[in-house]
């Protein structure tokens, strides 16, 4: 038997349509979606399958949607015997992590996920925030310069070597920008994301999420799952809302976390969801690793031939 690693893509990976393939070949998964759609009382599938994209990028919604969709992946690579030895996510990609490793069942995900959305929205209703990626710095260099910026810059993503995503202030990004491109950055690119997203400005959100966290059970770990905050693996469930609370204004240390499962002795690191960046990104930390991006039904049964066949 084979062993993978499951990563979950997080915000920014959405896209109309995405799923539709699962939907098309087999009909039962409309019995997932409505069931969502129950849950967050609204329709949540509809906006997946036709949008507008305005709509589906809003972070109350996003996040919905790419939790379902990741989830009804996982769940037909189970039906197909294929279980993860271990787990990650990218930010939001940490809820689907914790349901395919069993300690967070899919309802309180995607309410959680939806009340962490709005909690996000709601930070920054001015829209004074913002994020970007900057391209060719190390982090050291790059937490040396936003020292000496007057506003809030934080890191934010550590992403892969040279790519590193900063947010904060649309003030500090600007005073800031003209320093890291004199300090050697290749790029810097604006994101186009509705808040100031893992940097210190959302510690306001972190505290109000932290009394819907209150009211959620978390079971026990099927498989182990490394965490944003520290990229280490959380050992043991109790430690997981704490971590999701810190997570919201703390870096995303996923380089860290690439790192981590290269040494997992896997066959394969499987990016399961909408999208191939995380697939992208491990190829950037090491060519030489066997990377899959499942995101339709095609690449799905090219990762399942694979698994239960040869080379």
């Amino acid at each position: 038997m084979k062993r993978v690693a499951f990563i979950f893509p997080g915000q920014g990976s959405q896209k109309v349509g995405m799923g539709q393939t699962f939907l098309e070949k087999d009909p039962t998964n409309n019995d997932l979606f409505e069931h969502a759609d129950q849950i967050l009382n609204f329709s949540l599938s509809k906006m997946i399958a036709e949008g507008p994209d305005s709509q589906l990028t809003k972070t109350s919604i996003a996040q919905p949607a790419l939790l379902l969709v990741s989830t009804m992946i996982q769940q037909e690579l189970l039906r197909e015997g294929i279980e993860p030895s271990v787990v990650a996510g990218h930010s939001l990609g940490e809820y689907s992590a914790l349901v395919a490793a069993g300690a967070l069942s899919l309802d309180d995900a995607l309410t959680l996920v939806h009340e962490r959305g709005k909690l996000m929205e709601e930070a920054d209703p001015a829209g004074d925030g913002s994020m970007a990626a900057v391209l060719g710095l190390k982090k050291e260099t790059i937490s040396e310069k936003l020292a000496k910026v007057d506003h809030i810059v934080d890191l934010a993503n550590l992403n892969c070597p040279g790519q590193i995503v900063i947010s904060g202030s649309k003030l500090g990004i600007e005073q800031v920008t003209p320093i890291l491109k004199d300090a050697g950055a290749k790029r810097i690119i604006p994101l186009n994301v509705s808040g100031p997203f893992h940097s210190r400005l959302m510690k306001p959100a972190a505290e109000s999420y932290r009394d819907i966290l209150a009211e959620v059970n978390f079971s026990s770990l099927t498989v182990p799952i490394y965490s944003n905050v520290t990229a280490q693996k959380i050992n043991e469930h109790s430690e997981i809302k704490e971590l999701l609370i810190q997570q919201l204004y703390s870096p995303v240390r996923f380089e860290e976390i690439i790192e981590q499962l290269l040494q997992e002795n896997l066959d394969a690191i499987v990016e399961v969801g909408s999208g191939k960046v995380l697939s992208g990104l491990v190829k950037r930390v090491s060519r030489r690793a066997k990377v899959f991006a499942v995101e339709d039904q095609r690449s799905f049964n090219k990762f399942v031939d694979w698994y239960q066949g040869g080379e």
